[in-house]
């Protein structure tokens, strides 16, 4: 080994002498991290929430625009969807984001062909909507329809609605009319007549109308005996007169009263 190296003392660390350190100089070399290291976290913490809060507030101000599109979806055949957007977007006062949605669909529910309807936000910045158009199964009395479900609905009517069957009672029962309506109606699958209206009367008695103008009185009661009997005598007895006549009260055990037209009453029917 070279002579030039300065020897080193070499102490085990069990002979090094012991530092003496007091408990107050203790408690002050400790007392600056317990007091700044909550401070510290605190802060970093604000700091990154406005960050946070900076650019959320920035990010909706992008998404915020003004609605550049109305698209009206969905099969309908009664509806115009360009005049359904139209009205849709003049009511339309706010952009995107604080767009009131909800108040968009009740609007829409407003137009009496309009079953239901779903509206969402889509971007670039438009308004998508989901028509599910009313079914119309039946007219409901002189001016309403009823759709596939019995809701009454009041649209403004037209020629298109003519081939649809009448049904006259009480509002509380519209799906009751229609089940009674295709019960009965089966019974004229064969004969030379079909019906085309119903009514129930308050009571619960029922009357047909045939689609040559003969009303029939049926009652409470029996509703398919008397109906079968009532189509034997028809095609027996009357079928060569319906002209003639304007209703038939089948409501006897054995038979049938007929009220013939007046001339009169050709008149208006011919």
């Amino acid at each position: 080994m070279s002579t030039g190296l300065q020897k080193l003392k070499v102490f085990d660390q069990k002979d090094l002498p012991k530092v003496q350190v007091s408990d107050e100089e203790m408690v002050a070399a400790s007392e600056p991290d317990w007091y700044w290291r909550p401070i510290i976290i605190l802060t970093a913490a604000f700091v990154f929430c406005a960050a946070m809060a900076s650019g959320y507030q920035r990010f909706i101000g992008w998404l915020d625009q003004p609605v550049s599109e109305v698209r009206v979806l969905g099969d309908t055949k009664y509806l115009n969807k360009t005049e359904v957007a139209t009205k849709l977007a003049a009511g339309i006062n706010a952009p995107l984001i604080h767009l009131d949605i909800s108040q968009l669909r009740e609007k829409l529910l407003e137009e009496p062909w309009v079953h239901a309807a779903q509206v969402r936000r889509e971007w670039p910045p438009a308004i998508e909507v989901v028509i599910d158009e009313q079914i119309p199964v039946a007219r409901w009395g002189d001016k309403g329809l009823l759709n596939h479900q019995g809701d009454i609905f009041w649209p403004e009517k037209g020629g298109e609605y003519k081939d649809l069957p009448v049904l006259k009672g009480p509002a509380t029962e519209t799906q009751y009319l229609m089940e009674q309506y295709h019960n009965l109606s089966v019974l004229f699958q064969e004969a030379d007549v079909r019906m085309v209206g119903l009514t129930m009367e308050a009571r619960g008695a029922w009357t047909l109308e045939l689609n040559n103008g003969i009303e029939v009185i049926v009652g409470r009661e029996h509703l398919r005996d008397r109906l079968k009997r009532f189509l034997q005598i028809y095609d027996q007895q009357l079928a060569a007169r319906a002209a003639d006549i304007e209703r038939v009260d089948i409501r006897y055990t054995n038979g049938a009263a007929v009220t013939w037209r007046t001339q009169d009453d050709k008149a208006k029917a011919g």
